[in-house]
């Protein structure tokens, strides 16, 4: 993935938000694949057909550079039919894998739009997946292991989810989206019992927010998006950049 070219920052600032970044040795990790694995894009080549596997959820949906702005990615539905768009992950059935362990921190933030919506739509995924090419499938999110922000209510409004094995974590809101309006979504996971969720730099303090050990998934996951449409519009989500680390306990 290419390096992501901007300062880091909090609150509606454009870089990763220290709050969550804190304590993270990023470059040392980019530097030393024995101390963890890197994953990013700041999405300013146009490689995406060699670095993502885009499937198609009917007939439509499409993930290209915007070419009047560079650094920003396009997941488009490209029809207003219920559940058609695209689900989008770092490409191949193997390698490029996070998988939660009892001695490592995971770190997820991404940076992102949504545009074309009213109140409703779109059904929604982003975060960290096990490998599938249909992670919404029938307006449900069907991916048995996976961390990350989701909507599938048509009504705009993130929970944080994670499920492991298909024993699903009851997600609580995090965020509302609104059109037109950036967003930086991020999670930190620290070993196996805990999942910490992030907007804007943010750390949400929902009631009911934690993340049971039983829903942490321990299998391999890929940054993954999904942008599917929920029936009344034809949403196309931008995305700005995402990063993700995982330090391993040397």
């Amino acid at each position: 993935m290419t390096i992501v070219k901007f300062s880091d920052s909090d609150g509606e600032g454009r870089g990763r938000s220290n709050n969550l970044w804190h304590g993270c040795p990023r470059l040392e990790i980019k530097d030393d694949f024995v101390r963890g694995v890197l994953i990013e894009d700041d999405f300013t080549e146009d490689l995406l057909a060699e670095r993502y596997l885009t499937t198609q959820a009917g007939s439509s949906g499409t993930f290209a550079l915007d070419d009047a702005i560079g650094g920003v990615a396009l997941l488009d539905c490209a029809s207003s039919t219920v559940t058609q768009g695209a689900n989008v992950q770092t490409a191949g059935a193997t390698g490029s894998f996070i998988t939660p362990k009892a001695d490592s921190v995971i770190w997820f933030e991404t940076r992102l739009k949504v545009v074309d919506v009213a109140s409703a739509g779109p059904e929604f995924f982003v975060g960290l997946s096990e490998y599938d090419t249909s992670i919404i499938a029938g307006s449900a999110n069907t991916s048995a292991n996976h961390i990350g922000f989701g909507s599938i209510t048509d009504n705009m409004i993130l929970l944080g989810n994670s499920e492991n094995a298909s024993a699903a974590h009851t997600g609580v809101t995090t965020n509302t989206l609104v059109d037109g309006t950036w967003v930086k979504l991020g999670f930190k996971v620290t070993g196996i019992d805990k999942v910490e969720w992030y907007v804007d730099g943010a750390k949400i303090a929902t009631t009911g927010i934690n993340v049971a050990t039983a829903n942490i998934p321990i299998v391999g996951m890929k940054p993954s998006f999904v942008c599917q449409s929920d029936g009344t519009a034809d949403p196309i989500t931008h995305i700005d950049w995402y990063s993700c680390a995982q330090e391993f306990d040397s």
